[in-house]
């Protein structure tokens, strides 16, 4: 992957976590869950956890490629 195409997916990524994240904000208000639960399940969840990597896996070629 060239930079540029680095800097792209690291956008893509972010903005999908961002996604994610504030899917589950809205549907725990509804819910009217407790914010430390929806906290929780924030820092629990799998998919975020994997993007979390991925986004520091990107942000390490990114820096690599400099």
């Amino acid at each position: 992957m060239d930079k540029q195409e680095l800097i792209l997916s690291k956008k893509l990524v972010s903005s999908y976590k961002k996604r994610l994240e504030k899917e589950i904000l809205e549907r725990s208000i509804k819910l009217k869950m407790p914010q430390n639960k929806f906290e929780e399940i924030i820092k629990n969840n799998n998919e975020l956890i994997n993007l979390k990597k991925a986004l520091e896996e990107l942000e390490s070629k990114t820096q690599s490629s400099n």
